[in-house]
């Protein structure tokens, strides 16, 4: 009778145990409005992209991301209400059909080191590129 016992209380902790794993849902992801960009991007290449947005551009985070109202030193990453977030997904979606129609970039079929078109081909460091 005792073994018995035992083994349903294992099996009644074994099964709500089971279900609480599956019971559990993926968390939510870290980044919101993402229309371009993966909505699964990591932490690591979310900060290599905008990094080098800025160093392509010469300008702060700011340039493309409204202060928070009432918090002036922090930026809202999440609103499109600067017209130049907009813009460079524009931008973002130009580079990509280029790379993809005219370079073919796939690392896959072609070296790492073939040229591809990114920010810094025409700002230059600049904010609008040269006419």
């Amino acid at each position: 009778m005792r073994h018995q016992k035992v083994f349903l209380t294992s099996i009644a902790l074994a099964a709500a145990a089971i279900l609480g794993i599956s019971a559990t849902s993926r968390p939510d992801p870290i980044y919101k409005n993402l229309q371009i960009l993966p909505k699964d991007i990591s932490e690591h290449d979310m900060d290599s992209i905008m990094l080098s947005y800025t160093r392509a551009l010469g300008m702060g985070c700011g340039f493309c991301h409204n202060p928070i109202a009432g918090n002036e030193d922090s930026l809202d990453y999440v609103t499109d209400k600067n017209e130049m977030k907009e813009n460079a997904r524009r931008m973002m979606r130009m580079t990509i059909d280029i790379n993809t129609r005219y370079f073919y970039f796939n690392k896959n079929t072609k070296p790492v080191y073939l040229n591809t078109v990114h920010c810094k081909t025409c700002h230059r460091g600049e904010a609008y590129p040269a006419d």
